[in-house]
């Protein structure tokens, strides 16, 4: 019940947000990291493969260019498996691609968000089942943006219409990276201060890199796992967002990209 009761609340949260989105003010609703000064020092891991290298690396400079966001590149690890689970690790984010499955998303941006509202670690995820064989200006969009829902931001447009931004939903060549207004938005989301630090280079670690864990079941601790979509509380065009459960009283806020040609996900439970 008190599940239902915060997937309602987040619903009603995410929906109003996003009612009154536009070019103004594309953030992805209140959701931000805390941090003790205006500038996000996050920790990122990089699991992607020699293909999307160049991808990964013009991204994270790009998105470098804004004064509130400092990628610090900690580790590689392009490991098959590690690739394939792609596990959210506390303080990080974590980018990975991988053959996931012919489940309808092309583009996944997982935020693990805690009981104040704060983002404590955040996964994007590029789908190689259809993305494989995409061209590199496209690649370069959905990685872009991938990226900039995990600070915060959310779409200028659903609608095909070109802003010149990776956060669009447009063919448009222009649209591969982040442009004035995204820095802008940036520095206004980021432009007051926390009393804690949710981005975190050496948080506690079990052996698979992450938070220790609650010991118990899924009833009691929630999932870790940002595997798990749960609800979907929106959609516009090809444009989704599912709420689930997460840990500790945490929830997870899921952006999809949905694959050329889907309307929707297709659950494959083997991916």
């Amino acid at each position: 019940m008190k599940f239902i009761q915060l997937i309602k609340s987040t619903s009603l949260i995410i929906i109003s947000a996003l009612s009154t989105t536009a070019l103004a003010d594309n953030s992805w609703s209140t959701y931000h990291w805390a941090t003790t000064t205006t500038i996000v020092n996050l920790p990122v891991i990089d699991s992607v493969t020699s293909d999307w290298q160049g991808s990964f690396d013009n991204s994270i400079a790009q998105w470098d260019k804004s004064a509130n966001i400092s990628n610090i590149v900690e580790s590689t690890d392009d490991r098959s498996r590690i690739r394939k689970r792609c596990s959210a690790k506390t303080g990080k984010m974590k980018v990975c691609n991988a053959s996931y499955g012919y489940n309808g998303w092309a583009g996944l941006a997982s935020i693990n968000i805690d009981s104040n509202g704060h983002i404590v670690k955040g996964v994007a995820k590029m789908n190689d089942s259809y993305m494989a064989g995409d061209t590199d200006d496209y690649r370069n969009h959905v990685m872009c943006q991938e990226m900039g829902h995990i600070y915060g931001l959310g779409h200028t447009s659903e609608d095909g219409s070109s802003q010149e931004t990776c956060m669009d939903y447009s063919d448009d060549l222009a649209s591969q990276w982040p442009n004035d207004h995204d820095y802008q938005l940036l520095s206004a989301i980021y432009n007051h201060v926390d009393d804690y630090d949710s981005a975190i280079a050496n948080s506690e670690s079990n052996s698979d890199g992450d938070a220790t864990p609650c010991r118990g079941g899924p009833k009691k601790c929630g999932s870790n796992s940002n595997a798990s979509l749960g609800i979907k509380v929106f959609q516009r065009g090809r444009a989704q967002i599912w709420v689930s459960h997460g840990e500790n009283g945490s929830t997870w806020i899921h952006h999809i990209t949905l694959a050329k040609g889907y309307n929707d996900i297709v659950h494959d439970d083997s991916h």
